[in-house]
């Protein structure tokens, strides 16, 4: 199980460690998205921090509707206590955590400022 915290704006966060291949890991918090479908977008910054291996190019529906190119990039984070690879959407939207990551688990969100979040995983 995870667990992470709603801050003062009422957003579900959670802290995730991520890095490249070479092991150069940071700690980020980032915001669960339940309306993005991918798995974590990163800021350019970050991503230029960390040395993220590019991937190639997707398109990605915004909530307005618009489509919008990204850049996908590669990094492993640990998640649910083991690492695992996944694809980085850049965006200057800053970190977002989307379903895509979540498939599988189970969020629940006290929401209220300083609740707790926690996400586990579904029994199968």
């Amino acid at each position: 199980m995870m667990t992470g915290v709603v801050n003062a704006n009422g957003e579900a966060m959670l802290r995730i460690v991520i890095g490249n291949l070479a092991a150069h890991r940071i700690v980020i918090d980032a915001l669960i998205d339940t309306g993005y479908t991918g798995y974590l977008t990163l800021p350019p910054s970050t991503i230029a921090t960390l040395n993220l291996p590019w991937r190639g190019s997707e398109e990605g529906i915004l909530g307005d509707g618009s489509i919008q190119m990204f850049d996908v990039y590669s990094a492993t984070i640990i998640w649910d206590g083991e690492f695992r690879t996944i694809k980085i959407n850049e965006s200057d939207a800053g970190p977002l955590l989307g379903v895509g990551l979540l498939y599988g688990y189970e969020a629940c969100i006290q929401t209220i400022s300083g609740g707790i979040v926690t996400v586990r995983a579904l029994s199968t």
